[in-house]
């Protein structure tokens, strides 16, 4: 096994990392700091979130610096405020016992004067988010002339947060003599761009298969009515006592829905998303850093760089329609060799995504049972009486008060004094999970034969190989006049059927008033579907900001021009019950 000696380290960073009780490095140190430290070729190291990364780039670019000149030579670029902060703290710890390093970040949502004014007192290395550089940069405030690395930091993120033309913009800024080094969790089509256009017959180090989550975390789903959501995820948090999870939601709204269910339930939860500003971002991070909250409700832009040791689950109450997403998100437990569960609430029709998944990691789901009531009533208790017996406890404080106590308890025999004490401690839980139902959700053994002859009908209805061109007239009949058509632009090519495009508005409706939907027409590179016109803002909501392979959705109301493939059959299509949020909310109130 090798030690951080073996690495080519400097004697002055051993002596550090043994300070700081640094002892063996994780396999991505073992595998780049020695190409790093000699900054030969460039790199691209494929490795997943929480497996010592900062590590393995931090040293060697300590190591190279001239510490006689205050000049920038190295260049961390990373996806969000809260991962530069991190990798700002982690270096300058690594470079604690060694005198005249300077390190600056720079990043949005911070003063930016006070930025200005550390680069220029002098910086040797800028870890930077790309948007607050590339304006100092603009400024003339960074002089990028100097550099002889820079590090990508999780660029899959970057790129799908869209900072795409920014990473361009400083990539160019920089001098051809340099070696770039980039780190990532996934290698789509973008980060392959990046690689090709400026880096030099890039080195490929892979820790671990590609796209492969870490190796000590269980990947499970539970099937669910869409109704059923909610319910689920209370009593998973119930069934875990000691539960410290992200749960990630899709939209800013449903966040901000579920954080406020979850506090009125009673729960230690809070929500971050993007419309929170900074110091309240910051604010609720403390709380969850300190285990004040036991839950954070994210979206995934919102949780993109975070740090958070020791989580016990990764809750996906929507799974992503991206695996890069699944990916990223599951690497957020299950970090430093402990063991971590990805959890999946999935609709009926969402089997299909786990299946994908699946295939893409090369991992298999465990299939999840939700406890009953009583399950949980029992394990809560048993796990109460638990801890209260491993409880060190200091009788000395009560030992003025017992000779009371004990004569006010003395007519009660010992069966009913267990009794009150368990129902003072349980009656809340207990009278709540009396009568719950059963949620788990068996798929029907006619299921298969039932959606094959639906889709058959669908491809009857909507033909094949259509593209968004298609102009041809169709009569609508009068019950087409309170429908709305809607253009979402996704189609075949994104591997769309009717069942998914249903599926997405009862996740987004479910529990509401009946939405009526009409025809679905799916095209080449685009869908056109009729729904009632009342509902026409949630329907466009509950599309809207999806990513499906790695596309962003867009759901408009469709140009007058754009036409269904015509049918035979003039009569209106059978209306698909969909229900809505606010159904849902009143059932609930």
């Amino acid at each position: 096994m090798k030690t951080f000696a073996d690495l080519g380290l400097s004697s002055e960073l051993l002596e550090g990392l043994s300070k700081l009780g640094f002892k063996t490095p994780t396999p991505v140190q073992s595998e780049v700091i020695p190409r790093l430290v000699k900054l030969e070729d460039d790199l691209v190291a494929l490795s997943q979130t929480g497996t010592g990364k900062t590590a393995a780039f931090g040293l060697p670019l300590i190591q190279m610096l001239d510490r006689s000149l205050m000049q920038t030579q190295a260049l961390i670029l990373c996806p969000t405020r809260e991962l530069c902060v991190q990798v700002h703290k982690d270096l300058n710890t690594f470079s604690h016992f060694l005198p005249q390093v300077r390190i600056v970040a720079v990043y949005g949502g911070a003063g930016i004067v006070n930025q200005s004014r550390q680069l220029h007192s002098g910086a040797q290395i800028i870890v930077a988010t790309p948007g607050r550089l590339l304006a100092f940069i603009q400024q003339g405030d960074v002089n990028l002339k100097n550099i002889r690395a820079v590090i990508l930091d999780e660029a899959d993120e970057m790129l799908q947060m869209g900072f795409q033309d920014d990473l361009n913009a400083i990539l160019a800024a920089t001098p051809e003599s340099k070696k770039t080094v980039l780190f990532s969790a996934t290698m789509p089509r973008e980060v392959t761009a990046i690689a090709s256009r400026y880096m030099k017959n890039p080195v490929e180090v892979t820790i671990g298969e590609r796209n492969q989550g870490i190796e000590n975390v269980r990947h499970i789903y539970y099937l669910v009515a869409a109704k059923n959501r909610y319910p689920t995820l209370k009593r998973i948090a119930d069934s875990n006592p000691d539960i410290y999870a992200i749960i990630f939601c899709r939209t800013r709204q449903e966040t901000r829905d579920i954080a406020a269910k979850l506090i009125d339930d009673g729960y230690n939860a809070d929500a971050l998303h993007g419309e929170l500003a900074q110091g309240q971002r910051d604010h609720v991070m403390q709380k969850f850093r300190r285990r004040n909250l036991k839950l954070l409700v994210a979206t995934d832009v919102a949780a993109r760089g975070l740090d958070v040791k020791n989580l016990t689950h990764v809750i996906n109450y929507n799974l992503p329609d991206d695996v890069a997403a699944y990916t990223h998100r599951s690497g957020r437990t299950g970090r430093a060799g402990k063991e971590g569960i990805s959890i999946a609430i999935a609709h009926l029709r969402e089997k299909y995504k786990i299946k994908q998944i699946e295939r893409r990691l090369q991992r298999k789901f465990e299939p999840g049972r939700i406890p009953t009531g009583m399950e949980i009533c029992r394990q809560r208790m048993l796990h109460y009486l638990d801890e209260l017996k491993k409880a060190a406890i200091d009788s000395r404080q009560i030992e003025p008060f017992l000779p009371e106590i004990m004569e006010s308890l003395a007519p009660l025999e010992r069966e009913e004094l267990v009794k009150r004490f368990v129902l003072s401690e349980f009656s809340q839980l207990l009278n709540y999970y009396r009568y719950a139902p059963d949620l788990n959700e068996n798929e029907p053994l006619n299921r298969r034969n039932r959606d094959s002859g639906r889709s058959r009908d669908y491809e009857h209805r909507t033909g094949r190989n259509k593209t968004c061109s298609s102009r041809e007239a169709e009569d609508y009949g009068s019950d087409r006049e309170r429908f709305t058509r809607f253009h979402i632009n996704v189609g075949k090519r994104d591997g769309i059927n009717p069942g998914r495009l249903i599926g997405e508005i009862n996740d987004a409706s479910a529990g509401g008033p009946r939405i009526k939907v009409g025809r679905i027409d799916i095209q080449t590179n685009c869908s056109l579907i009729e729904a009632d016109t009342r509902y026409a803002k949630d329907i466009i909501s509950a599309f809207s900001g999806l990513m499906i392979n790695g596309r962003k959705v867009q759901a408009k109301i469709a140009d007058n021009r754009e036409r269904m493939t015509p049918r035979s059959n003039k009569r209106p299509a059978r209306p698909h019950p969909i229900r809505s949020k606010s159904k849902r909310k009143k059932e609930n109130s």
